[in-house]
């Protein structure tokens, strides 16, 4: 029997267990595969011992309707910068990749699937560039991966937002505040940005446009001039105003992303500052959007790419990233996924289509 390991990385995401049983039941159904799961990404790979599981069907029944994944997973850890702390006991980052490439290779593994976002898939790449026969699987509710037109958790990360953004709505009209909403999504704002059509939200601040205060507060003065008003907000995680900059907290010292979250708050203060009279109140989402069961398009999707991926191992195509593209399921190179990130076009239909209908983004 030929050994196919499975692995998850980076955030969790709406739809990750469904793509481990859509391998699982594709490769099972061909009698030649025996399925194994890193647990938390490749740290399952490198413990000492190894934290490998083997799949079964008891293991990977129903698990599709389930948010989070059976295989547990990491941001922390990353082979390419993997954390160690150094002489002077300050922490340093190392490149552990070609270690992690000899262990799966000395564990008899015929094949890897790696299921996870930008960073998930440039591990997928270092690795397939060492000799690792490697399949990757685009995962990430932010969509920021431009070589597929959509990834698996999106949909369901934007309608959690959404259905959050429409009580606040109501709320808000009630007592006639501003309400901010903050959103995940790191550099890329396509959460809020959905978000903010669906809800129909008189502003949406997003990373890709930087905001000027004083347009922010004259669209909220807009809304007031004819009487005591409301205006709801959608601000993404990684938006920030002309000459600013992202706010975050440190790197944490295991990981060298900064720690996103808390915009909501700095834009309540600013314009306060400028001198926004109505009352404000913010709200922000953080993991409620990462979690819970997936929305039927998440789950459909994020089952055929499994399937996908396992059609990719079986024909020998490793290096390539399953991809979804003009509603076909397909595949690209690894160098050509992690390539490009995918940023909302700002002059891009979406946002004008917001723009036409006097949402304001604050530029």
């Amino acid at each position: 029997m030929k050994k196919l390991l499975v692995c998850t990385g980076g955030g969790d995401c709406p739809g990750l267990n469904a793509v481990i049983r859509g391998i699982f039941k594709a490769a099972k159904k061909t009698k030649e595969w025996e399925i194994y799961g890193s647990i938390e990404a490749f740290n399952g790979v490198m413990a000492e011992p190894t934290h490998i599981v083997k799949l079964t069907k008891s293991k990977v029944g129903g698990i599709h309707v389930k948010g989070g994944t059976i295989l547990k997973t990491t941001n922390k850890g990353n082979p390419l910068q993997f954390p160690v702390q150094d002489e002077d006991g300050n922490i340093v980052f190392e490149d552990r990749t070609d270690t992690l490439a000899k262990k799966i290779k000395s564990l008899g593994f015929d094949a890897v699937i790696n299921i996870g976002g930008d960073g998930s898939q440039k591990i997928s790449k270092a690795l397939f560039d060492l000799g690792v026969p490697i399949i990757g699987v685009p995962k990430t509710i932010d969509n920021d991966l431009s070589a597929t037109d959509t990834t698996f958790g999106f949909q369901t990360a934007v309608q959690i937002a959404t259905d959050s953004f429409d009580k606040l709505v109501t709320t808000a009209e009630s007592h006639h505040r501003v309400m901010i909403m903050e959103v995940m999504g790191r550099d890329a704002g396509w959460i809020a940005l959905h978000t903010a059509i669906a809800g129909g939200a008189e502003i949406c601040l997003i990373p890709e446009i930087p905001y000027d205060i004083e347009k922010v507060k004259e669209k909220i003065d807009s809304r007031y001039e004819k009487g005591r008003g409301f205006v709801n907000i959608v601000i993404a995680e990684g938006a920030k105003a002309k000459d600013g900059k992202v706010f975050g907290s440190e790197r944490e010292m295991v990981s060298e992303h900064l720690r996103l979250g808390g915009v909501a708050f700095q834009l309540s203060a600013e314009l306060k500052a400028a001198g926004c009279k109505p009352e404000i109140r913010e709200t922000v989402l953080g993991h409620i959007q990462r979690g819970g069961t997936p929305v039927g398009y998440d789950r459909v999707l994020a089952t055929m790419f499994g399937v996908k991926a396992f059609e990719l191992v079986q024909n020998e195509k490793f290096g390539e990233m399953v991809s979804f593209k003009n509603n076909n399921y397909c595949s690209v190179s690894l160098e050509e996924a992690v390539k490009d990130y995918n940023f909302v076009d700002k002059e891009g239909f979406l946002v004008q289509g917001a723009k036409a209908m006097g949402m304001s983004f604050g530029d």
